[in-house]
């Protein structure tokens, strides 16, 4: 008997792109709340995984290097982080969008985790001016104590390694399902924008 299903059906996902501290999150929980979609973050996952576990100790033993996990890992992990959310009822992919903020991050994600979504369009937050994104990090580590947003020159260096990654990764999707906005504005008029042009697939 087969307690919990494998799910065979692609994920209908929308992808949220934006450099760190350009609202992806605030953005995602506006969507989930407001039109009763999933939005998972990338960080939200490896950040809550237990050291103890064999997924967490991998992790963490990446991360106390400053390296990134291995995309075939990555992606693994997520995948199964994904099911053990549908198999408790917090996610019903059949009902809901999936709003995927931070991953695919590389290119070699985006090839990997095709397997598993349907994407029907992409949202990429710009900030034109990379201060704004490190003042509004350094508040963030603050208010939430996320000690990986207190360091002025590794949010640089996390800035421009985003820039690079995520160029090649929006290469792999269609124009036309690509929407740029801008996020420079206040969080309700970046929602506004985007519900203007993805209001006919979210609702």
């Amino acid at each position: 008997m087969e307690i919990i299903p494998e799910i065979t059906e692609p994920f209908r996902s929308i992808l949220i792109f934006g450099p760190p501290g350009s609202g992806k999150g605030t953005l995602g929980g506006f969507l989930s709340s407001a039109g009763n979609h999933f939005h998972l973050s990338s960080g939200d996952i490896f950040r809550g995984l237990s050291p103890e576990s064999p997924a967490g100790k991998l992790y963490h033993n990446y991360a106390s290097k400053g390296l990134l996990l291995p995309d075939e890992v990555t992606i693994r992990i997520w995948h199964h982080y994904l099911h053990g959310l549908i198999a408790t009822n917090k996610y019903f992919p059949k009902e809901q969008y999936l709003l995927l903020d931070g991953i695919p991050r590389t290119l070699r994600q985006a090839e990997l985790i095709e397997e598993y979504v349907q994407v029907e369009g992409v949202i990429v937050l710009d900030v034109n001016n990379p201060n704004v994104l490190i003042k509004r990090m350094q508040r963030r580590a603050l208010i939430e104590k996320r000690t990986d947003d207190k360091d002025p020159n590794a949010l640089k260096t996390r800035l421009e390694i985003y820039k690079k990654d995520t160029s090649s990764v929006l290469k792999h999707y269609s124009k036309k399902k690509i929407y740029t906005f801008n996020a420079d504005q206040k969080p309700l008029e970046v929602l506004r924008d985007v519900l203007i042009k993805f209001t006919s697939i979210l609702c």
